[in-house]
């Protein structure tokens, strides 16, 4: 796959640029890179073009010399976009890529056909999860961020598909090891910081792809299911926890495709 690059007033932004076609732009989970689509983007560059994009401070992309929030991280996005000269895209975001694509289409939501979340919620973090953050922020600055992938990784997957998808968990362990001390550190507190944005979900009259893992330890269903209208589908995953792009691929790309045939 080819790998490009945006330079942004002395920081870098890596990504992928694969397919002809209506535009696709994929944004990964915390700690996760481009490489986290490798087994679904054949199947959609098929019909689609599809942008895969490092977020700051994770795989290839460099660090953001200032404080980051979510916000910030969706007007990198948009400077991708823009890089690109594309009128209008569909955003698919994982996890923290969901969060960010919420920020996107609540500023951007012109430059959208629609947009997605897998795995991911419009609810801000409960006070339960702003403490796991922080104390992941002093896990990566006392152990490193090894040691923060070999304890989150793991939970990503189903507890089903652990043995069935070691390979997999071991890919997504590489692509972890990637995301620099600083770019997980910034992205925790952005995260923690960040706000309810179900106002944007309640308020769109673009077509919505909700995505969630039956299985999913870390966002449950009805935490992805928060707004239901006619104009937002969902979607259950069988058997996939958070990482359904490695537990079930081509059930993933055949709703993915289904959702983008249909704008």
């Amino acid at each position: 796959m080819r790998k490009n690059v945006v330079n942004l007033n002395g920081s870098t932004l890596s990504y992928i640029d694969e397919g002809h076609g209506s535009p696709m732009v994929l944004l990964h989970g915390f700690c996760g890179g481009k490489g986290y689509w490798d087994h679904v983007i054949p199947g959609l560059a098929k019909n689609f073009r599809v942008i895969a994009v490092d977020l700051p401070g994770h795989g290839e992309s460099s660090n953001i010399e200032s404080n980051l929030t979510i916000d910030i991280i969706a007007e990198h996005v948009k400077i991708v976009v823009d890089h690109l000269n594309l009128q209008k895209v569909t955003l698919f975001g994982h996890s923290l890529g969901g969060y960010i694509t919420l920020a996107f289409a609540e500023k951007y939501s012109s430059q959208l056909n629609g947009f997605s979340l897998i795995h991911s919620t419009a609810f801000s973090d409960s006070e339960e999860a702003k403490k796991g953050r922080e104390a992941n922020v002093e896990k990566v600055k006392k152990e490193g961020i090894t040691a923060l992938i070999e304890g989150l990784v793991p939970k990503l997957f189903s507890p089903d598909n652990l043995e069935k998808n070691a390979e997999d968990v071991q890919s997504a362990k590489e692509i972890g090891y990637l995301t620099s001390a600083q770019g997980a550190v910034q992205t925790l507190i952005a995260m923690k910081d960040r706000p309810d944005r179900n106002h944007v979900l309640e308020g769109t009259s673009l077509p919505v792809l909700l995505i969630a893992g039956e299985k999913d330890q870390i966002i449950p269903v009805e935490k992805t299911f928060s707004v239901s209208k006619s104009n937002i589908q969902q979607v259950v995953i069988k058997g996939s926890g958070h990482m359904s792009m490695y537990e079930n691929p081509s059930e993933l790309v055949n709703v993915v495709n289904e959702f983008m045939n249909r704008q």
